[in-house]
């Protein structure tokens, strides 16, 4: 039996001292997630590169290939796309679109729509923007290189790059498909409909934005003539939570289904609560240690080298980020195409030190600047024990995020402690930035680029391995040539992976079929269920 509380009765229940919340339970079609929102600047997918406004426009919109939430291990898949044909020299692929769809206005789905969709992220030229753009597609070029005919829709690509390369990169939220019609009908001054967009949507997918307060909650209602099916969730709403302990205790008491910023210490206490349960699910985001090349110590290969036995990793794991990271010493996450699992380095202080005494290096004080999050302070703190114990001094620097980032990007920081996620499902996503450099000069300004940032200077050899594997066709012999990549890149790279991060999220145990995405792409919510 549902109670439901007046009021009154939650006054009077507040007042007599009684917790009210223990008889609180969110509808059985109402999916209610704690999460932070607040970095969420624009709706538009054309401008949105934020983790929780990409997660709004997973669900409102439709991509040409996505994924399956059931079935994620399968890769991309068709979606408004059903079916592609690549042309023999490789250098364009035409989609055939899926009949009878329609967006949430009520507008069938046209492939002028897709077409016009493509056009117009590489023409506003947004933050995303180079995930088309890698392609040869220009603002100036564009409408002649993504054509619509009929139910098909064209791309003409500069390069023959392989297939799975290009698809993995439409399944990013810059390929979203958007509603022309209702677009243009709200664009001023030629800004494509993107000041409308930056707060409402115009999609086809499961869900329809119902509202959107920054700093404070999304509410999405489910849509009815969706192509897949109806969700079974009518209702999800999303509220910023920021604080892990105030997610613990809405968890507890009922009155939210899913905590998705729990700490390792709430993730405890609540491990044993009646009706609750822990998922854990690895997602892309790698946290990784960058030596920058300037500074002459850590120029050093054999410094280089004993840096990488200096990371406690099980010790690490199994208390500060116990739940929270795993180890993995190689720049493709878990989940990717060609990652190589291989663990290279342990722990081992006195090798670390003998490394150094073969090269007569018998000490050296290094900085690091960290962004003042917890995880990163904690990282750092144990890795200056390791180094004093080799005659190494680490000085910690804490800062912000942004004063962090802007000594990064200009070459500033001796030891970088962070962490990179993918902007894309497909390997060069972080090929492209580990292994990739092809000018290390300060004039290059690459600050795109990680090895650039840390000026490693990637050997020849790398680098036209990384452009390589963007090219090959055969899917198989792509994912090996990334794993050779990686094989040469832990014998020698100056930016060493370390952990990948885990997603542990607290759901109710009537909470089914729950993604967040993954490695490879933001929340889906149309195949989550509540059982009994």
């Amino acid at each position: 039996m549902t109670i439901r509380l007046t009021t009154r009765a939650l006054l009077l229940a507040s007042a007599l001292g009684l917790a009210p919340a223990a008889w609180a339970e969110t509808p059985a079609d109402t999916l209610v997630v704690a999460h932070t929102i607040d970095d969420i600047i624009s709706l538009d997918p054309a401008q949105s590169f934020e983790f929780a406004g990409n997660d709004v426009n997973n669900n409102t919109y439709d991509r040409l290939v996505d994924f399956d939430p059931l079935n994620p291990e399968a890769g991309f898949q068709p979606s408004l796309a059903e079916s592609w044909e690549v042309s023999e020299d490789g250098t364009s692929i035409t989609f055939t679109l899926r009949e009878g769809v329609t967006f949430h206005s009520g507008n069938p789905v046209r492939a002028e729509d897709a077409a016009w969709s493509l056009q117009r992220a590489v023409k506003l030229d947004k933050t995303p923007a180079f995930i088309l753009t890698q392609f040869g597609f220009t603002p100036d070029n564009v409408e002649e290189m993504i054509t619509a005919d009929g139910n098909t829709l064209t791309l003409k690509l500069d390069k023959p790059y392989a297939p799975s390369f290009v698809l993995n990169c439409l399944t990013a939220n810059i390929a979203s498909v958007v509603d022309k019609e209702t677009v243009m009908a709200q664009e001023q001054d030629g800004d494509l409909g993107n000041g409308w967009l930056n707060t409402n949507e115009a999609g086809s997918g499961a869900y329809v934005l119902a509202a959107w307060r920054p700093n404070e909650q999304v509410q999405l209602t489910a849509f009815e003539e969706y192509w897949q099916g109806a969700p079974a969730m009518k209702r999800v709403i999303v509220r910023n939570v920021a604080e892990s302990s105030a997610q613990r205790l809405l968890l507890e008491q009922g009155d939210i289904d899913v905590a998705r910023n729990l700490t390792p210490t709430d993730v405890d206490s609540i491990s044993a609560a009646e009706g609750v349960t822990i998922e854990d699910e690895p997602r892309g985001r790698i946290l990784y240690m960058g030596l920058n090349q300037k500074d002459e110590l850590l120029s050093n290969p054999a410094v280089i080298e004993a840096m990488k036995h200096l990371v406690d990793y099980e010790g690490i794991t199994g208390s500060f980020l116990k739940g929270q990271f795993v180890t993995h010493q190689s720049f493709l996450p878990l989940g990717y195409l060609g990652v190589l699992e291989d663990q290279a380095w342990t722990y081992d202080v006195e090798k670390a030190r003998q490394i150094l005494t073969d090269a007569g290096i018998e000490g050296g004080t290094i900085t690091t600047r960290v962004r003042d999050l917890r995880e990163y302070v904690d990282v750092a703190q144990a890795l200056q024990a390791s180094m004093a114990q080799v005659g190494l001094t680490l000085n910690i620097e804490q800062m912000t995020g942004a004063q962090v980032l802007d000594a990064y990007r200009a070459r500033e920081v001796p030891i970088f402690l962070g962490e990179w996620g993918p902007d894309y499902s497909d390997p060069n996503t972080n090929a492209a930035t580990f292994a990739y450099n092809p000018d290390n000069s300060d004039e290059a300004n690459a600050v795109g680029l990680l090895a650039w940032r840390n000026a490693y200077a990637v050997p020849e050899e790398m680098n036209e391995a990384t452009v390589a594997a963007t090219l090959e066709q055969d899917t198989e012999k792509r994912a090996q040539m990334y794993k050779d990549i990686q094989r040469q890149y832990q014998a020698e790279a100056p930016i060493v992976p370390l952990f990948q991060r885990i997603e542990q999220v607290g759901m109710r145990d009537n909470v089914q079929d729950w993604w967040s995405g993954g490695a490879v792409t933001s929340v889906i919510y149309r195949q989550v269920t509540k059982g009994e």
